[in-house]
């Protein structure tokens, strides 16, 4: 696990969210506001993107939102901080976390962030994601409740709370969860005052629902 960071003598830290097609909206955004903003609040992120795990010029989301992304995750040189949205699991769609996940480029990409140290936090059905990469095996973790049963058939310890953190590992809930797994990483990572500014600014309630292993 990463030492945590806090604004004062640390080198600047660099997040990113990582789309695919089909992707759920607010499991992307949300966060990657409260990143965004937690920059702006005084926490030492030298970048917030949005990547892909293959070169795309633009990713359709599951509400048909068009992403251009930043650019290619890059696992050679990975983020300290990886978050993977969910979106069309439940469903099997042919877009989405289920079309990812049977594909497998999305997974490797995020197992690969992971060895070379990044800090992995998913969203929603983005947990199956981290299941499929090997990352849930034996920790505690959540995802929509509609998903509960399949994160259950994985070697993933179920844990009913808002957002789980075991370390270099976070999962949330669905959807809006995701911003509360971002508030709390921010604060447990760069402290309760920029947490609070960003809750402020995002005018945002965040929920103390939160396991920590």
């Amino acid at each position: 696990m990463r030492a945590a960071r806090d604004t004062l003598g640390m080198s600047d830290a660099t997040a990113a969210v990582l789309l695919f097609d089909g992707f759920e909206e607010l499991d992307a955004i949300g966060p990657y506001d409260v990143l965004r903003t937690a920059s702006d609040a005084g926490a030492p992120l030298d970048s917030v993107t949005q990547v892909t795990a293959e070169p795309v010029e633009r990713v359709t989301a599951s509400k048909g939102t068009l992403v251009t992304p930043h650019g290619r995750l890059d696992t050679a040189d990975p983020p300290d901080y990886l978050v993977v949205p969910g979106g069309g699991w439940v469903e099997r769609a042919d877009t989405g976390a289920w079309a990812a996940a049977e594909r497998g480029v999305v997974q490797e990409a995020i197992a690969d962030c992971h060895a070379a140290g990044t800090t992995v936090a998913s969203v929603c059905t983005g947990a199956m994601l981290l299941a499929r990469a090997g990352l849930l095996d034996g920790r505690p973790a959540v995802t929509h409740g509609s998903a509960t049963a399949d994160l259950e058939a994985t070697d993933a310890r179920v844990v009913d709370a808002r957002v789980v953190d075991d370390g270099d590992v976070l999962t949330a809930g669905g959807v809006t969860a995701g911003i509360d797994l971002a508030l709390w990483l921010v604060e447990r990572e760069w402290g309760e005052a920029v947490a609070d500014a960003v809750e402020q600014t995002l005018e945002y309630e965040r929920s103390p629902d939160v396991y920590s292993a």
